[in-house]
């Protein structure tokens, strides 16, 4: 505890205490490392640590928690974590790509997984990492061709929009998405995009898609982890639809349209089983799409008709059999 006080980050154990007498100790530990969005992001750590506690209950693994206050502490907690015994350490978030791929560098015998970067991608391209990447553009087209059927239903021009936090790969591979998927509904239909430049500061995304609404969308797309929140905000402030991203957020409110799933909880899960069951091998990406069931999308608002509900499945279809080849990035 006092090395992760002393790293900056906070420690939360998952079953790291001392077992009882009598107990056996779990044969492996798994440790996360969040970015700076921490565990009240209701996303994409969110649902990391919830693959990480499927881990602990199914396969009975004793599991621990960084969450980081800033980007210096990516290194620290990566390292000592390693140096601790950890079979895997899982980093989550694209910001943390360089601080893996130090880590790794330093500790070749031990095994690190990276959500959101393309192992190769690293500078030194490490042997004992492996990438979790995704098709979001995949979920993003999904919730943009729903966004465009809505947008059609409302009067005045067709106007969708999309508030980012970085302008980073997992982002912009939603947002295109989003807005390929907009355009097959509704050809020629406007799309609105912008970033916060934060993933926690919900008033300056509210503030993006304020604008975005005053310029006539009708369906905002929050991709910005928690701050994103405060865009959902703006379109349930100013009765238009919202869209929530990662896990599902129809939980917000009604005003909700949908959710551009990703699989974060899945890929985490299958990866620490893959440590378990002596399949894990380094020195590659992963990619989870809707053919693996790694993105999707979420509760679908009652008030969508029905129609719209089908033309979304054929939608789906379509592209799982690959008959619809998705952007990845952005006009």
């Amino acid at each position: 505890m006092l090395l992760f006080a002393a790293c900056g980050g906070s420690d939360e154990g998952g079953s790291g205490t001392a077992p009882a007498e009598g107990m056996q100790k779990a044969e492996f530990k798994i440790a996360l490392v969040t970015d700076v969005g921490q565990l009240n992001d209701r996303g994409f750590n969110q649902l990391a640590h919830e693959g990480l506690k499927r881990a602990e209950k199914e396969l009975d693994v004793e599991i621990r928690v960084a969450q980081s206050q800033s980007a210096a502490d990516y290194i620290p907690n990566h390292t000592s974590l390693a140096r601790q015994g950890f079979d895997l350490v899982i980093g989550v978030g694209f910001s943390q790509g360089d601080a893996v791929d130090a880590s790794a560098t330093k500790l070749p015998d031990a095994r690190f997984a990276i959500i959101d970067v393309d192992q190769q991608s690293l500078k030194h391209k490490p042997a004992n990492v492996v990438g979790l990447l995704f098709k979001e553009q995949e979920a993003g087209y999904l919730a943009g061709f729903l966004a465009g059927r809505a947008e059609m239903r409302r009067s005045g021009a067709d106007v969708v929009s999309s508030v980012g936090g970085f302008k980073e790969p997992p982002v912009d591979r939603f947002i295109a998405g989003y807005q390929a998927g907009a355009e097959e509904a509704v050809p020629g239909i406007e799309t609105l995009s912008g970033y916060s430049q934060t993933w926690d500061d919900q008033a300056k995304c509210k503030e993006v898609a304020l604008s975005q609404i005053s310029r006539g969308s009708g369906v905002v797309f929050q991709v910005a982890g928690g701050c994103g929140l405060g865009a959902l905000d703006a379109a349930k402030d100013r009765s238009v639809w919202g869209i929530g991203v990662d896990a599902d957020q129809s939980y917000l409110g009604p005003f909700v349209l949908t959710s551009a799933m990703k699989r974060v909880d899945e890929a985490v899960f299958r990866t620490i089983k893959s440590v378990i069951d002596g399949t894990w091998e380094g020195g590659r990406s992963i990619t989870f799409g809707l053919k693996d069931d790694g993105v999707g999308i979420g509760k679908i608002s009652s008030e969508v008709p029905e129609a719209d509900v089908d033309a979304l499945k054929a939608v789906e279809d379509r592209i799982r059999a690959g008959e619809i080849q998705v952007p990845t990035s952005l006009k």
